[in-house]
């Protein structure tokens, strides 16, 4: 008998092990994007989280889901690590990549950097989605603030955060006529997703606290 509940000691410890390293190896990495990224609904189902930390983004800075959610999937198609394909030296070394941009929202490095000395969000990261959630929500409250765009506005919201706050000023998108064609798609994405959330926000389930801390740790 002894015997036997040693082993089982060792089997539990085993599996406990097993766990807590499979933990380490999946904490920070990114969950794959969604499978329909066409409905807001079940894009929510499949990581409830996200809609929760959308709504967080909302209510902090005014931003709509459905916008938030449009500039994203333009942005990196809900890719976490989402990056710029890399130029090539001599036509096929791999080399630098054009832009900085990374994570969920694309953010530049500069641009990042402000967000967090603005916000004090010292711990955020571009491919965690609740982060890169407030940070569209944080440009869009300046392009808000600074542009007096209306924050329902996405197709105009969309025109400052590609071009940047001094862009938009200078109507740089006016010689870009490819972008005022993204900009309208963005708008009527957000147009899609806001009708699609009005229909299913109630039965999004609001995970546990206990889930929340797993997710976040796994950029959930």
């Amino acid at each position: 008998m002894m015997q036997k509940g040693w082993t089982n000691r060792l089997v539990i410890r085993a599996i406990s092990i097993t766990l807590v390293i499979g933990f380490l190896i999946l904490e920070g990495c990114t969950p794959p994007p969604p499978q329909n990224t066409q409905d807001a609904c079940a894009i929510f189902n499949e990581y409830p989280r996200w809609y929760w930390a959308s709504l967080d983004s909302y209510r902090r800075w005014g931003i709509p889901v459905s916008v938030q959610l449009a500039i994203m999937r333009q942005e990196s198609h809900f890719v976490g690590n989402a990056a710029p394909p890399r130029t090539t030296l001599f036509g096929f070394i791999p080399w630098k990549r054009p832009t900085t941009a990374y994570g969920y929202a694309q953010a530049l490095n500069g641009t990042w950097r402000h967000y967090i000395v603005a916000t004090g969000n010292t711990g955020a990261d571009r491919d965690n989605f609740a982060d890169a959630s407030d940070f569209i929500g944080w440009y869009g409250y300046q392009a808000h603030q600074q542009l007096g765009i209306s924050r329902n506005n996405a197709y105009e919201l969309y025109l400052a955060y590609h071009e940047g706050i001094g862009g938009y000023k200078n109507k740089t998108f006016e010689q870009k006529p490819w972008l005022i064609g993204v900009a309208r798609k963005v708008q009527s994405w957000a147009n899609v997703y806001r009708n699609q959330i009005g229909r299913c926000k109630y039965q999004i389930a609001k995970p546990s606290f206990a889930n929340m801390m797993i997710w976040k740790r796994l950029h959930i």
